[in-house]
C-alpha cells in the first residue's frame, strides 16, 4: 500500500480527497497546513511517503512558499509531488516545469487524484535508449579495416572512459549501428567498398542512427576528404598520425556535444513528460498561429493520433477555423489568432475546436504569452473539454425548468409563461384561460398504496391532461397533486373547455396492482384578458375557484367570478403566498443576527442596567476571540420596515414553502459568515440557524448544506442548526438522519423550545444535540414562579450528564441573568444581551468600539 502525505487547509476538501484515495487503496495521512507540512518533511525522511499531495496557495503564502522550495531541494525532489490548485496559475505551471516527478491537476477535476498519482509513483518504464543515466559511460562506435588500428583505438578509448565498439567495415559499421545505441560514431575514410563519408551520410539519414554523432578519422590530409565528409554530415575530421593528447581533445569535444545534447534531450523529455501528464490540453504557437507542441491530451480531444498532422500547421486552419454554427471565421476576424500574435494573455476564453472527424467540441481556453530572452516567441494555449459541462449545464436548465417525475414544466417556468401571456393580453382584445387543477383523493392513495402508486398516478394523470393540449397551450405541474394550464385564445364558454379536461382525467380508471380507482380532479377557472392586472392576480383568482370547486364535492369545474365574499376568506393567506415569491426571488428578506452569550464569563457581581452594554463588554475583551449569533428572519414590507416571521411563516408552511425559505437562509447566511470571518479574521463568529420540520423530511438539504460549505469554505464547526422539539418528533426519523449526516461534517445542533412537551426528557435519546434551547414559557416566569425555576435546573443538570449543554432565551433584565446563572444555565440570549441587528459586520466593529469606553472605567475601579 502507498503511503501519501496530503496537505490541504480545507477540512472539505481535504476529507473528501482522503476519502477518495483512501477508497482507492492509498493510506493518506492529512496535515490541514503548510506549516506543518514543512515541519513534518523537514523530520522525516524521504522514503517515509511514496507521494505528496499538496494545494498551491490561492494568496501569497510565505510558508507555502517554503514547502515549494524543500521540494526542490536535493533530499526532496525525487519525490512525485501532485499539485491541487483551483486554476491553471502561472507561478503552479512554472514551479511544475521546473521539477521532475510533478503533476497539476485542477480541484474541478480531483476525482482524477488516484490515477494521477498511480502514475507519478508507478511511471511507465522508458524505452532502452531512454532508460540509459546520464552517468553511464559514452559508447563509440570505431570502424576502421585496419585490425591493428582497432585494437590501438580501442584500448586507447577505453582506458579514457569510453565504451567501444568496433566494426571492419562500413556495412559492418551500419548493421551493428542500427543493432544498438552509440553515441559518437569515429569511421575510417579510406575503407574496401564504401568509404567513410557514405557511412557517415547512411547513418545521418537513418531515423534509428541520426542521433549518432560522426566525425572521420584518416591517415592523410586531403581537403576533398574533408569536404565530402562534413558534407556528408561529419561534426569532425581527426588524423590517425595526430598526438594523443589532440585525438582525445576532440574526443572530449564530441562528448560535451554529446551530453549537452543529452541534457536537453533529458529537458525536453521532461517537459514532454510534464504536458502528458497536464490533463488540460496544451499546445504552443509561434507568432503566426502554427503549432510548435501539442500534448496527448490536446490530441486526445482534437481526434489525431499523433502530432505529425498538426505541428507546423497553422492552429486556425487546423481546428479553430470556424464558429459553432459552421460559419467559417477569416483569419484577421479569429480572437484567438490576435492574441497569438499580439501575446494578450486570455482567461476562461469559451469558443469552439472542431474535431479531426468534423464534430465541434465546446472547448474553455487560456492563452499564455510565450516569452523567451525577452523575445515575443507566441503563445502557450491551455483548454479543456467542455462538452460534458454543457451537458450538465442544459440538463440543469432542463430540470430548472421541468418537473422530473411527469416531465411536464414546472412551476418556475408556468410562472414565466404567464407573465408573458398577461403582458401579451395587455396588449390585445383577445382572452385566454388559466386553470388550476386538484387532483381529488391524491394524498390517500399515496398513503394506502405507497409513494411508487402515488407517482404512477400523477404520471398518469399528466398524460391524460396533455392528451386535450393544443400546441400553444402550456401544462405544468406545480408541485404535490397540483397542475396549472394555460390555453391561449379559448375564452369562449370556459366552463365546458375545464369539464372536458376533467372528463379526460376521469373517463378511464387508474390501475395499480389489483386495485381499480376513478381519478376525479377539482378544477378553477380564470379567465385571463387586458383587464388582469397581474400574473399574481390570475393565479390567486384561479386557486380561489380550485378551492371552490373542491368545496362544492370535488370532481367540479367552478369558473372564478368577482365574487368579493368568496375572496374575503382568503385574501390575506394569498397575499402573502404571493409575497413570499417576491420575497424569494427579489431577496427581500433580511437576516438579522441576535448574540449569543456565554455565561461563565459574565461577572453577576457588575451587571450593566443599559440594555445591550453586556455584549459590548463582551466583545472588548481579549479573550473573546469566538462570539455567537442566532440568525433571525425578517421580511422588508413596501414601506422599508422589517416584517417579523410570525406574519409570514405559517403562510410558507401552508403553502410548503419552507424549504425554499430555509434554502434563502443558510445560502446567505453563511455568505454573511464567510464576508465576515474575512473582514475581521482574529474572531470566529458562530452562527445558528432555524431549520423548519419541512426541511427536515426534505430530500437533498443535508447535501444542499454540505454543498454551501464548501461553496463558502466555511469550518462545519461554526454553524449550529436549530430544530423545534415539536416539529422534531414528528419527523423523527428524517431528523435523526440530517443530525447523523450534518454532525458528521462537523455542524452541530440545538434543541428550539426543549421542555414544552409532555416527553421531552425521552427525546434526548433519539435526538443526538449539542444544545437544548429552554422554552421561553420557562424563562419569562423564573423569578416569580419557583416551578419554573425548578424546572430549568431540572433541564440544564439532566443535559450536562449527557453532554449537552443549554440555552436560555427571553432574557430580558439583569435579575434574570442573575437567576439562570444560579440555575447552571451555559448560554443566554435576548434583548438585555442584545437586539437582532440586520449588518453582523457593522454592529461588532460599533460595539468593539464602544466597549473600549465601556471597559476602561470598570478596569479602572477594580484596579
Amino acid at each position: 500500500m502507498d503511503r501519501v502525505l496530503l496537505i490541504e487547509a480545507s477540512a472539505t476538501r481535504r476529507r473528501a480527497l482522503a476519502t477518495m484515495l483512501g477508497a482507492k487503496g492509498y493510506e493518506v495521512s492529512a496535515i490541514a497546513d503548510h506549516a506543518e507540512g514543512l515541519s513534518l518533511l523537514s523530520s522525516v525522511e524521504r522514503d517515509q511517503y511514496a507521494a505528496l499531495v499538496v494545494s498551491w496557495p490561492e494568496y501569497s503564502d510565505h510558508r507555502a512558499n517554503d514547502v515549494f522550495a524543500l521540494l526542490r531541494a536535493r533530499d526532496w525532489v525525487a519525490l512525485p509531488v501532485l499539485v491541487m490548485a483551483d486554476s491553471t496559475d502561472a507561478g503552479a505551471v512554472t514551479w511544475l516545469m521546473k521539477r521532475a516527478s510533478t503533476a497539476l491537476l485542477l480541484w474541478s477535476d480531483y476525482s482524477e487524484a488516484p490515477e494521477a498519482l498511480h502514475k507519478l509513483i508507478h511511471p511507465q518504464k522508458p524505452a532502452a535508449a531512454e532508460a540509459r543515466s546520464a552517468s553511464d559511460p559514452l559508447r563509440v562506435l570505431f570502424v576502421d579495416d585496419s585490425p591493428t588500428v582497432r585494437i590501438a583505438f580501442k584500448r586507447l578509448l577505453t582506458v579514457e572512459g569510453y565504451q567501444v565498439e568496433t566494426a571492419v567495415n562500413a556495412e559492418d559499421g551500419r548493421s551493428k549501428a542500427l543493432l544498438q545505441d552509440f553515441d559518437i560514431a569515429i569511421v575510417d575514410y579510406f575503407m574496401p567498398g564504401d568509404n567513410g563519408a557514405i557511412l557517415v551520410r547512411q547513418l545521418r539519414d537513418h531515423p534509428k542512427t541520426a542521433g549518432v554523432l560522426a566525425a572521420i578519422i584518416t591517415g592523410t590530409y586531403s581537403d576533398r576528404v574533408i569536404t565530402e565528409s562534413l558534407g556528408a554530415g561529419a561534426v569532425e575530421c581527426m588524423f590517425k598520425s595526430e598526438a594523443r593528447e589532440l585525438f582525445l581533445a576532440r574526443m572530449r569535444s564530441l562528448s560535451r556535444t554529446v551530453l549537452d545534447r543529452k541534457a536537453i534531450d533529458n529537458e525536453r523529455r521532461r517537459l514532454q513528460g510534464i504536458l502528458t501528464s497536464v490533463g488540460e490540453g496544451v499546445y504552443g504557437v509561434d507568432s503566426q498561429g502554427h503549432i510548435q507542441f501539442i500534448n496527448p491530451a490536446a490530441l486526445d480531444i482534437l481526434g489525431y493520433p499523433h502530432d505529425d498532422g498538426l505541428v507546423g500547421r497553422s492552429a486556425q486552419e487546423c481546428f479553430h477555423y470556424a464558429f459553432e454554427d459552421r460559419t467559417r471565421i477569416p483569419r484577421q476576424a479569429c480572437f484567438l489568432s490576435q492574441c497569438y500574435a499580439s501575446g494578450n494573455q486570455v482567461t476562461g476564453w469559451q469558443t469552439v475546436f472542431w474535431h479531426e472527424t468534423g464534430r465541434p467540441v465546446p472547448v474553455e481556453c487560456t492563452v499564455y504569452p510565450l516569452d523567451i530572452d525577452g523575445k515575443r516567441e507566441g503563445a502557450v494555449v491551455a483548454f479543456r473539454d467542455v462538452s460534458q459541462r454543457r451537458l450538465l449545464e442544459e440538463e440543469l436548465r432542463w430540470q430548472a425548468s421541468h418537473d422530473a417525475l411527469t416531465k411536464l414544466h414546472n412551476r418556475a417556468h408556468f410562472e414565466q409563461q404567464l407573465q408573458q401571456e398577461v403582458a401579451r393580453l395587455r396588449r390585445s382584445d383577445q382572452c385566454s384561460l388559466l386553470l388550476f387543477v386538484d387532483v381529488d383523493r391524491f394524498k390517500y392513495i399515496n398513503d394506502t398504496l405507497g409513494h411508487t402508486a402515488g407517482d404512477q398516478l400523477l404520471v398518469e394523470a399528466s398524460h391524460r391532461l396533455r392528451s386535450r393540449l393544443r400546441v400553444s397551450d402550456t401544462l405544468s405541474r406545480m408541485g404535490g397533486d397540483e397542475y396549472a394550464l394555460i390555453l391561449r385564445n379559448a375564452s369562449h364558454d370556459p366552463e365546458q373547455i375545464a369539464d372536458d379536461f376533467r372528463k379526460a382525467l376521469s373517463g378511464q380508471l387508474f390501475s395499480y396492482g389489483d386495485k381499480h380507482y376513478r381519478i376525479t380532479a377539482s378544477i378553477g377557472v380564470a379567465v385571463l384578458d387586458r383587464q388582469v392586472q397581474s400574473p399574481s392576480e390570475a393565479m390567486a383568482n384561479a386557486d380561489i375557484a380550485c378551492h371552490i370547486a373542491k368545496n362544492k364535492g370535488r370532481n367540479q369545474v367552478h369558473v372564478y367570478s368577482c365574487d368579493t365574499d368568496q375572496r374575503a376568506s382568503m385574501d390575506v393567506e394569498l397575499n402573502w403566498s404571493t409575497r413570499l415569491e417576491e420575497a424569494l426571488r427579489d431577496n427581500l428578506f433580511v437576516l438579522c443576527f441576535q448574540p449569543v452569550l456565554p455565561l461563565a464569563q459574565i461577572d453577576v457581581d457588575q451587571l450593566p442596567q443599559v440594555e445591550g452594554e453586556l455584549w459590548m463588554r463582551h466583545i472588548g475583551q481579549e479573550k473573546s476571540r469566538r462570539v455567537y449569533y442566532e440568525v433571525l428572519l425578517r421580511m422588508r414590507g413596501a414601506s422599508g420596515d422589517l416584517i417579523a416571521p410570525d406574519a409570514f411563516l405559517p403562510t410558507a408552511e401552508r403553502y410548503h414553502m419552507m424549504l425554499d425559505v430555509d434554502r434563502w437562509v443558510i445560502h446567505h447566511a453563511l455568505k454573511t459568515l464567510r464576508e465576515s470571518q474575512a473582514l475581521d479574521p482574529e474572531h470566529l463568529f458562530g452562527l445558528s440557524v432555524n431549520l423548519s420540520a419541512q426541511s427536515l423530511g426534505a430530500n437533498g438539504i443535508g447535501r444542499y448544506v454540505m454543498d454551501k460549505l464548501v461553496e463558502f469554505n466555511i469550518d462545519p464547526t461554526l454553524v449550529t442548526f436549530e430544530i423545534t422539539e415539536t416539529k422534531a418528533v414528528t419527523n423523527l426519523d428524517a431528523a435523526r438522519e440530517l443530525i447523523a449526516q450534518l454532525r458528521g461534517l462537523g455542524c452541530r445542533f440545538a434543541l428550539d423550545d426543549f421542555g414544552c412537551g409532555f416527553s421531552s426528557f425521552t427525546h434526548l435519546k433519539h435526538l443526538d444535540v449539542d444544545f437544548l434551547k429552554i422554552d421561553g414559557s420557562f424563562i419569562q416566569g423564573l423569578l416569580e414562579d419557583p416551578v419554573d425555576r425548578a424546572v430549568i435546573t431540572a433541564i440544564n443538570s439532566i443535559a450536562h450528564s449527557v453532554g449537552k449543554r443549554t440555552v436560555a432565551e427571553y432574557v430580558d433584565r439583569p435579575d434574570v441573568l442573575a437567576a439562570l446563572q444560579q440555575c447552571g444555565v451555559d448560554f443566554i440570549q435576548g434583548y438585555y444581551v442584545g437586539r437582532p441587528t440586520a449588518d453582523l459586520r457593522r454592529a461588532f466593529h460599533h460595539a468593539r468600539a464602544q466597549s473600549a469606553a465601556l471597559v476602561r472605567p470598570i478596569l479602572a475601579a477594580t484596579g
